[in-house]
């Protein structure tokens, strides 16, 4: 082999991507303009523009350079059918792209005159017309945004957008529950484009900061192999036992799910390998591209990205990236962990078993030839959860740390071929440059999502609607916890079957939020907001192996060649574990490691959960050791919920709270001490009717009567409700929220000497064990009976 041709090899051998990728009708100026959006990301996120001063872009002029370059990609990567049928046509797409970039540029170059006009939009005089500039450059630049929407994420969020913005414009026509003053159109363009609470408001930001940055560091993994690193070690860790290509299948795409944050390019990258191997081994086509949709799914659960939507939770709440992926960490791992358990049922019931040692990798061989690929997640993560430096920032050296990988592997192997080390740099090269642009490539559509859920952003605050959402969801819900909570699911699921993910969120997320904390107090649940944002993002999610729209299971059935919708129902029977989680965290924090104070608490809180998602997932198969009998599923029944739920079942028999008549309390005679905490059940009239709160008070101090220890005074009326008469000044219950006019209609004092809930654990395990117990006994009994048959 000449020279020439080995230094061929080094180089073909290195590249991961296909050289023949689609790039669109414009391939040269899409990579070019693609690597230097991922360099001006780069650029942003490292200290060199502070340290060097120059070069800083911040807030609204980063989020328009970024947008910018999103738009121009998305044009030219998504070209129109009319263009792909002519060719020679595809000019149009190219100018359009111009023109888009050019309207989110003007964010940065007219940045000053934005500022200092303080929301008056830009007229300019011209031969006697008045022409609004401002005006013309917004509503071109929102109508480019939702065609590059529809061209590269699809219809329903362009159709969502759409009625939003009706709901903006003829708001004073609307009924009275939802109405608003109206909207003018130079007013919703204007706060559209040029404010940063709308299109360049959080989720844009949120993009800037750290999104694009999280999906070039998986496209730096991913171009330099990482992926198939961590197949052939999932395959060498799990392959050999029972349902392994399984079990690999779902290793796999955990570890690639921290990096890829896509369920549906989870689905296409490690299926393409793990489902043939699935069905060989005797899963049936349908099973195996269900268990690879479940396991990408959950990837999108698992820390660092989650689904990009992290970052963006961060900042809707308020609360650090590090705290999201604290209290994120349970569920997300409980959820992969029970989704082995999965596959083993299924194992059994199939009667399967693992590949041949002969057919894996090595373990030894696969970590000798890949172990440098763990040292930038390594990174990563130590910079996040130990370091506690922001995302951007833990990214940015990550990415610097695996590009410096790439050079050094390729310098390895020029040496191997015996190569000069610069012939190494220049194939190393080509792979941070196909990285730049692949990271570049992911993120167009992403953008233009977000910018487009950045519409609806604005819309929700400039219109009050999510105030007007309130008065919706009380009315349908009439109260009832359950019934909102079963609402917003429907909500997410529906919304997310057309929907990215994090914009999916975004929308939801803006609506919802808040009304189910609001809804929730009523209800006398205090909800942590963390708890309520996960809940949306998880059934966000299902929407990916929901029928009749199940993205994720019509790719992997192209795979199987299963049927998508036989697919999507199994995919929907393995997921449904994961949506029982967040019904749980919301009745139950502590799954989030909300008020969990020790590292030993928040272990039995993690190993009691773990069993109880075993427990469910062997209800969802009726199968454990063999299928289940009546009274086993009964006791799994009452295992997930007093393993989930032990305050619900401690409640049944021991009550928090008891009751006392009104009668007994407007005498005075209810004595509570200092610490003693306090129900009111409160009604209050309002134009939609009744609105129903419960609140919940310390006493602060010892008192016979408990209505003074809250500073409340309330009167009999004639229709024999109790109105509240007066309200001390700065007591409880002013802090509440309670005011003269409402009704108390009952009455509850904090139960003293009530068992801890933990006690309800010990009947649950021993329950379990019982189940445990009798299926090993009918399993040793058909075993009998087959060696005698």
């Amino acid at each position: 082999m000449t020279d020439k041709s080995l230094q061929q090899a080094a180089v073909d051998d290195a590249l991961k991507v296909e050289r023949q990728d689609y790039f669109g009708p414009w391939p040269k100026t899409f990579i070019a303009v693609a690597a230097l959006w991922s360099l001006y990301q780069l650029w942003i996120a490292s200290p060199l523009p502070y340290s060097l001063g120059w070069g800083i872009f911040v807030d609204l002029p980063a989020r328009g350079i970024h947008l910018a370059f999103g738009l121009f990609l998305c044009f030219l990567l998504f070209p129109t059918k009319f263009e792909e049928a002519q060719p020679g046509r595809s000019w149009m797409s190219l100018v359009l792209a111009g023109i888009a970039a050019a309207s989110a540029l003007y964010v940065y170059f007219g940045y000053d005159g934005i500022v200092l006009r303080a929301g008056i939009l830009l007229n300019v005089d011209f031969l006697g017309l008045s022409i609004p500039i401002e005006v013309l450059i917004s509503a071109i630049g929102m109508a480019l945004l939702l065609e590059a929407t529809r061209r590269g994420v699809g219809l329903p969020l362009v159709i969502v957008c759409g009625v939003f913005m009706v709901y903006a414009l003829f708001g004073p026509y609307m009924p009275d529950i939802i109405s608003h003053r109206g909207v003018s159109v130079s007013r919703l363009v204007g706060y559209n484009w040029l404010t940063s609470e709308a299109i360049f408001g959080i989720p844009i930001a949120v993009s800037l900061s750290y999104v694009f940055l999280f999906v070039l560091f998986g496209a730096f993994m991913d171009t330099a192999g990482a992926g198939k690193f961590f197949l052939d070690l999932s395959f060498a860790a799990v392959g050999k036992y029972r349902g392994g290509p399984a079990k690999a299948a779902i290793l796999a795409s955990g570890m690639t799910g921290m990096i890829s944050g896509s369920s549906i390019a989870n689905t296409v990258t490690t299926g393409a390998f793990t489902i043939p191997v699935m069905k060989k081994t005797g899963f049936p086509a349908d099973k195996a591209g269900a268990i690879e949709v479940s396991a990408s799914i959950n990837g999108q659960l698992m820390p660092p990205i989650m689904g990009a939507s992290a970052f963006i939770i961060a900042e809707f709440i308020g609360i650090s990236y590090y705290d999201v992926i604290v209290h994120a960490m349970i569920p997300a791992f409980i959820a992969y962990l029970s989704l082995f358990y999965i596959s083993h049922l299924e194992s059994l019931k199939l009667g399967l078993v693992g590949l041949p040692k002969a057919d894996l990798p090595a373990m030894a061989k696969t970590m000798k030839e890949g172990a440098y690929f763990l040292i930038p997640i390594g990174m990563l993560v130590y910079l996040l959860l130990v370091k506690r430096w922001s995302p951007g920032s833990a990214v940015f050296w990550s990415i610097m740390m695996m590009a410096g990988i790439i050079i050094i592997q390729q310098i390895i192997l020029a040496r191997q071929h015996r190569l000069s080390p610069l012939k190494g740099i220049r194939s190393g090269a080509i792979i941070v440059f196909y990285s730049l642009v692949a990271g570049a490539k992911s993120m167009t559509s992403v953008t233009a999502a977000v910018g487009a859920a950045g519409i609806i952003v604005g819309i929700v605050s400039s219109t009050g609607l999510n105030n007007a959402m309130l008065g919706i969801v009380e009315a349908l819900s009439q109260g009832n916890i359950y019934i909102l909570l079963g609402l917003v699911a429907v909500v997410s699921i529906i919304l997310g079957m057309g929907l990215p993910t994090t914009a999916n969120y975004i929308v939801v997320a803006s609506l919802m939020a808040g009304v189910m904390v609001e809804l929730g107090n009523a209800s006398g649940l205090v909800l942590p907001l963390i708890a309520v944002h996960l809940y949306v993002f998880y059934f966000g999610l299902m929407a990916d192996a929901t029928p009749p729209v199940c993205l994720a299971a019509f790719a992997a059935s192209a795979i199987s060649g299963a049927d998508p919708m036989k697919t999507g129902v199994q995919s929907f029977k393995y997921a449904i574990r994961t949506a029982i989680l967040p019904i749980v965290f919301i009745f139950n924090p502590e799954l989030l490691l909300v008020g969990v104070e020790s590292i030993w608490h928040g272990i039995l809180v993690f190993v009691v959960s773990l069993i109880a998602i075993f427990a469910f997932s062997s209800l969802t198969l009726q199968w454990m050791f063999v299928r289940l009998k009546l009274i086993e599923a009964l006791l799994l029944i009452f295992v997930v919920v007093s393993l989930f739920r032990p305050d619900f079942v401690l409640d049944r028999f021991s009550p928090a709270f008891s009751d006392a008549p009104l009668e007994q309390v407007l005498a005075g005679d209810t004595p509570i001490s200092a610490d003693q905490k306090v129900r009111l059940y409160v009604s209050r009239e309002t134009e939609y009717g009744d609105r129903y709160k419960l609140f919940t008070a310390t006493a602060g101090e010892a008192s016979d009567n408990v209505l003074q220890a809250v500073g409340l005074s309330i009167s009999p009326e004639e229709d024999g409700r109790f109105s509240v008469t007066d309200i001390a000044f700065n007591g409880a219950a002013e802090k509440l929220g309670i005011t003269w006019g409402d009704y108390v209609t009952a009455v509850g004092l904090e139960q003293s000497g009530r068992m801890p809930k933990e006690i309800i654990y010990i009947f649950g395990l021993l329950a379990y064990a019982a189940v445990i117990v009798m299926q090993r006994r009918r399993l040793k009994n058909n075993e009998q009976l087959s060696v005698r048959a």
